[in-house]
């Protein structure tokens, strides 16, 4: 009896010494506290509260300000129709030239390695570091009339500045990594055992393509999309360069909201920003869906 109570009263402190080094090596993590994600939570809440939420209350309210009757005429406007129709044209074509472009671009600097790859990367990623004010002068200096190709364009009768077709190469140069950069890092960890076991076993290119490689990037690919169109519909620095501000020809809808409130229509410029909340929240659940279907 006493060996046993021995063996037992052994384990009993073997135990207690392994529990003791397990706490002194485990410590308590700071993040598991409720008092530190209480203060975080109150952070990100009164930050999107100041940042988001009462900036949209504020739009709201003075898009209504004057009743719904001026918020209708207001959005019913000539002028807002063809700026909401070039924005809509702008960010379609926009979509894409970028998605096409997007897809090629990923699966050429994932599948294919080459000298100057890295650098064909870092050239697609200059919108993200440039000024979209500084690309509309690079489009003015390149296509204007005193541009590089500007007796080109003027001999052949060809408008790119102060014209739609600006508007819309604008649009796509401040767009155009997004899908990129949804597509590259997907592709890249999918590597090409599967496509090279299909073409080994008689596949051809577009049938890899549709079969192996599309359902990988189907949601990365939906979700690049979805970005483009937020960006391209939002975009003002570039396109307000070389757009010229010409009513009803080249301005999109954020220069129309400029125009409003320069001209001190307040509650005008307040009902056609309400717009482009209302697809800015349409293209916000759109990517909400996205996000959990690709989880």
């Amino acid at each position: 009896m006493e060996k046993k109570s021995e063996r037992a009263y052994g384990r009993d402190v073997v135990g207690d010494g392994l529990h003791s080094i397990q706490k002194v090596i485990e410590p308590r993590k700071p993040y598991s506290r409720p008092i530190v994600k209480y203060i975080l939570i109150s952070v990100s809440v009164l930050f999107l509260a100041v940042m988001l939420v009462i900036p949209l209350i504020v739009v709201a309210v003075n898009a209504l300000g004057d009743g719904w009757a001026a918020y209708r005429e207001a959005i019913l406007d000539e002028y807002t129709v063809k700026a909401l129709l070039l924005t809509l044209l702008a960010t379609v074509t926009a979509v894409a030239v970028n998605t096409v472009f997007g897809i090629f671009a990923a699966y050429l600097l994932s599948k294919f390695y080459f000298k100057g790859r890295q650098v064909l990367a870092t050239l697609i990623d200059i919108p993200f570091s440039i000024s979209p004010v500084i690309a509309g002068l690079v489009f003015i200096l390149t296509f204007g009339n005193i541009g590089w190709m500007g007796d080109f364009l003027k001999a052949h009768d060809i408008k790119i500045v102060f014209a739609v077709p600006g508007v819309i190469l604008a649009t796509i140069f401040v767009t155009f990594p997004f899908v990129f950069r949804e597509l590259f890092p997907v592709l890249n960890a999918q590597g090409k055992d599967e496509e090279e076991a299909a073409a080994l076993m008689g596949a051809g290119g577009f049938m890899i393509f549709r079969r192996i490689t599309f359902p990988h990037i189907k949601w990365a690919l939906l979700y690049g999309v979805i970005l483009c169109t937020a960006r391209a519909m939002g975009e003002f620095g570039a396109v307000s360069v070389i757009s010229g501000h010409l009513r009803g020809k080249t301005n999109t809808l954020p220069l129309h909201v400029e125009i409003l409130y320069n001209e001190f229509n307040t509650t005008a410029a307040f009902a056609v920003s309400s717009i482009l909340v209302i697809l800015a929240v349409l293209i916000l659940i759109a990517r909400n869906i996205v996000e959990w279907k690709r989880k």
